[in-house]
């Protein structure tokens, strides 16, 4: 079954069909809920929050992408709608900091395994995380992501670069910090 007539069984009521969209698709969507929002509970929220908007708007996928790639933006938006009405967005326009760190070209996340990088960025303050997972992860411009949260480009430059110095910091052994 294509995507396209998976989600047409699905808003046809057929409750094989959703459950097989759900089990393709459950552990991906709990991982990007647990990058935005940091804890399981919350990511839990955020995860059962998401499919209920997927199946109730199934109608609107209309075959242009794949299935999973939509409901992965409904789980995105899910996670960033519940940050933002738990106020826990914040982020600072310090861009004098954004700049120098901008000049920083070496990558101490390299050979870092996946599942360490995760635990780190669940860690992450919520503002850097929520923009170091839509651009390094999801792939959004500065532009784009400026819109989604209602923040300058220059913002979401900031809060990226910020978060790429915290990751960075993170690997280092604390005897060796200045």
């Amino acid at each position: 079954m294509t995507d396209l007539e998976l989600a047409k069984a699905c808003i046809a009521g057929n409750r094989t069909a959703q459950q097989t969209v759900y089990d393709r698709n459950a552990r991906v969507m709990m991982t990007v809920c647990l990058r935005y929002t940091g804890n399981r509970m919350e990511a839990e929220d955020v995860f059962q929050e998401g499919f209920v908007k997927a199946f109730n708007h199934m109608h609107q996928y209309n075959g242009a992408g794949s299935l999973g790639g939509w409901l992965r933006m409904i789980m995105v938006n899910t996670a960033i709608n519940h940050l933002r009405a738990a106020k826990k967005l914040r982020y600072s326009q310090e861009l004098e900091a954004a700049e120098r760190l901008a000049g920083e070209e070496e990558s101490a996340l390299d050979g870092l395994a996946s599942q360490d990088l995760m635990e780190l960025v669940q860690r992450m303050p919520e503002g850097y995380r929520t923009v170091f997972n839509l651009f390094a992860i999801e792939g959004f411009g500065h532009k784009e992501i400026g819109e989604q949260l209602g923040i300058s480009e220059n913002t979401s430059k900031t809060q990226f670069l910020k978060a790429r110095n915290w990751l960075k910091k993170q690997l280092v052994p604390a005897d060796k910090r200045t």
